[in-house]
Formats: C-alpha cells, structure tokens, sequence
C-alpha cells in the first residue's frame, strides 16, 4: 500500500508539471516559430556567412555587431570593428543593455561558434528587434576564413594599406 501511495504521488508530480509551462507565452513562440518552415528556415534565421559578413564590413555597411562572448573570451581576442560592443549574453536582456542596442539598424549578433548568438537573436527578435542577424558558424569560422590578404579590401591598393 505504501509502495502505491508513493507512485500515486510521483504520477501526480509528473501530470502537474507537464500541466505548468506557460500556455500564453508557449502560444507566442508558436506564432513567432510559424514562420520556419521548411526551406525558408534560413532566411527567417537571418544567418550571415562569413564572407558576405567580411564584405560588408569592408563595404561600410552600416552595422552594430553585439559580441555575446563572456569577458574572459573577449578577454583573449575581441571584435574592435566600428559599431561593435560586446554585451555579455547573460546580460543582454537587462533593461539597460536593451538600451544600447539600436533598432533603426542591422544588429549582427556574433559568439563563438554561433549557437548561443541564435538563441540571443532569436529572443532579441521575439521581444519585438526587427533587423537581428547571426554570424554563422560564429568568430570561430572568421578566425579561420581572415587571412592577411582577404582580410583587406579587394579592389584598387589605397595609400592606407
């Protein structure tokens, strides 16, 4: 009997928490994630490769690219392009820290490898950021595509280089 009781109780903690999760923010996600479907997934990601990343920043697109690395990581090496802070993600949604970041420009969110800059982006755009982009593959891949000869601009030598 007491062996019963106890699963009684482990079924009914077990039913509780499948009933608990919040139905209107589960409902949210549901409309914001409709828009992933299939071969259109990508673009509603709104990745960046690093090519077409390198490019605009050698173009001067205008761009504000949120480093989502923690301190020690930026720490080690870091992104000092124009427009660029790093804002570490557990800090990203402080109300303050939602200040700083612009919503009349593209937002290019970068980490690592890429996967925390996707949850960072995602939620950005889910709390109401429109132009959030991710680095694909993250600096990792920038890392490794840079060279000191693509790193420059193509195209006519400038007296600066």
């Amino acid at each position: 009997m007491k062996k019963f009781l106890v699963f009684i109780v482990m079924m009914l903690l077990m039913v509780g928490t499948a009933w608990s999760f919040d139905k209107g923010l589960a409902g949210s996600y549901e409309q914001y994630f409709a828009q992933f479907d299939g071969k259109a997934t990508p673009k509603a990601l709104h990745m960046i490769k690093t090519p077409d990343f390198v490019k605009a920043v050698q173009t001067g697109q205008e761009m504000f690219v949120l480093d989502i690395r923690t301190p020690a990581e930026t720490g080690m090496y870091g992104l000092t392009l124009p427009g660029s802070t790093a804002i570490p993600m557990n800090h990203v949604f402080k109300p303050g820290n939602l200040a700083r970041i612009p919503t009349d420009q593209k937002v290019v969110v970068v980490c690592k490898g890429g996967h925390r800059a996707m949850a960072t982006a995602t939620a950005l755009r889910h709390v109401g950021f429109k132009n959030v982009y991710v680095l694909k593959h993250g600096i990792s891949d920038l890392a490794n595509y840079l060279s000191p000869k693509n790193a420059y601009l193509q195209g006519p030598k400038t007296a600066a280089r």
